[in-house]
């Protein structure tokens, strides 16, 4: 008998691909991306590899996004649900719905922070202000999360129309930036003459472009699952992922090349057309961050017990936490433990994908939803993780930790990816060591 968990997906509900890949076109135009393409150029790498390095890092991650979200479709649950198959209810609940909240709920906050920030020291230029105070600051970043927080309280249906409209204003905006920044600072001779003579390596570009989107990767079954069929979230991944990253890393890298900056509202203030800076600035975050605050409410819903029809009410508290946090500029102390948040997350997809495209099969009548906890996907959890943190870098961002024990920091190809092999690897090999009559229901 089909036990209800209140997060399926009705099939009146089910959205086409174009409307699931609109939403992941608005989260990957944003300004981190333009900034890791700027980093790309640091790391001295040559334009053809930091095209290669874009192709390959989000291919991996739409390798793995898509077989979760398959699994979503499925389903039709969200992914701090559908994890009960692998972790039990009580892990799933309790370890994977509170380091999700937590991930989003803080970058939720970090992008508004962002986004205040720039848009009061933009509008106080466009106007004359001189530099923008604090207070003004903090008002700018409360109401622009208040904003974004009212989208994301829409649902999907709030997302999907949000990217509808912005995902092209921003292409058209980015590529004006792009080209008048070139016309207007020789770029062609500069790029032209673009030959660094050492590179970071393909390894290292890599790892940057599937860092800037990994924990996207893992809660893809949050959209998903509105798709119709499985071949829906193949084309809506990777339609959706790879052109518009493909876009925003190399006009960020580009853009490095011929101005020395990345920030595409910077560039448009400096070439005298504010308001657009203003534009791209507003939208590029909004559409990103309203999946923050969609995520974080259904991962908050999970852990508190509740269903989706209590939804808005605990998007609204994530966000709203987000919102504080941003003002006051708290979470300027926590960018390295929401790093370490992000880091933990991606050896999920691991654990998910072998439960369920391994010992299951694929096969949604396989599906179990456990009670309690789940020995072999939590321990499988645990150790991704780990190895995802140590060969990954994370805790370089703690010096102290790293110095205390230099075995947590030995960095080796790209950290997201190590974790979800390892977890899916070591779920599959413990996972019959535990096999008993589990306690739980079909879906």
């Amino acid at each position: 008998m089909r036990k209800e968990s209140g997060f399926e997906v009705r099939p009146e509900q089910r959205q086409s691909w174009l409307s699931i890949a609109a939403v992941w076109a608005g989260g990957m135009i944003c300004v981190p991306c333009l900034m890791i393409g700027g980093v790309l150029t640091q790391g001295g790498l040559s334009i053809l590899e930091i095209v290669l390095s874009i192709l390959i890092g989000y291919g991996l991650i739409c390798l793995y996004m898509i077989f979760v979200g398959m699994q979503a479709c499925d389903t039709g649950l969200p992914v701090s649900v559908m994890a009960e198959g692998a972790l039990g209810k009580q892990g799933a609940r309790y370890v994977i719905s509170t380091l999700i909240a937590i991930a989003c709920v803080g970058w939720f906050g970090i992008q508004s922070a962002t986004c205040g920030q720039a848009f009061a020291s933009i509008a106080a230029t466009m106007f004359g202000l001189g530099t923008p105070s604090t207070a003004m600051v903090a008002i700018c970043s409360i109401v622009w999360g208040i904003i974004m927080l009212v989208t994301a309280c829409a649902g999907f249906k709030g997302l999907k129309w949000l990217n509808y409209v912005a995902v092209p204003l921003l292409v058209i905006v980015c590529l004006y930036g792009l080209v008048a920044g070139i016309i207007a600072h020789d770029g062609g001779s500069a790029i032209a003459a673009y030959a660094p003579q050492q590179s970071a390596g393909m390894v290292y570009g890599i790892s940057m472009v599937v860092a800037s989107f990994a924990l996207g990767g893992v809660i893809s079954a949050d959209y998903c699952r509105f798709a119709k069929n499985r071949g829906d979230v193949v084309k809506s991944s990777i339609v959706g992922v790879i052109p518009a990253g493909l876009f925003m890393l190399l006009t960020g890298a580009l853009m490095s090349i011929v101005t020395g900056q990345y920030d595409i509202s910077a560039i448009l203030v400096s070439l005298g057309v504010p308001l657009l800076g203003l534009i791209a600035l507003v939208l590029a975050t909004w559409t990103t961050n309203v999946t923050n605050a969609y995520s974080g409410g259904l991962a908050l819903s999970n852990l508190l017990g509740f269903d989706e029809s209590k939804f808005k009410i605990t998007t609204g508290i994530s966000g709203a936490v987000g919102t504080l946090l941003a003002a006051f500029g708290l979470l300027n102390a926590f960018q390295g433990f929401l790093s370490l948040m992000s880091a933990l997350i991606p050896p999920l997809a691991g654990v998910i994908i072998a439960a369920y495209w391994i010992v299951g099969r694929g096969k949604r009548e396989n599906f179990l939803r456990r009670g309690g906890v789940y020995a072999p996907g939590l321990i499988a959890f645990v150790v991704g993780a780990l190895v995802a943190c140590i060969t990954g870098g994370t805790f370089a961002n703690f010096p102290a930790l790293v110095a205390a024990a230099p075995w947590l920091n030995v960095p080796f190809f790209v950290g997201p990816v190590n974790g979800i092999v390892v977890s899916l690897v070591v779920y599959v090999v413990i996972d019959p060591l535990f096999r008993r009559a589990p306690e739980a229901s079909k879906l």
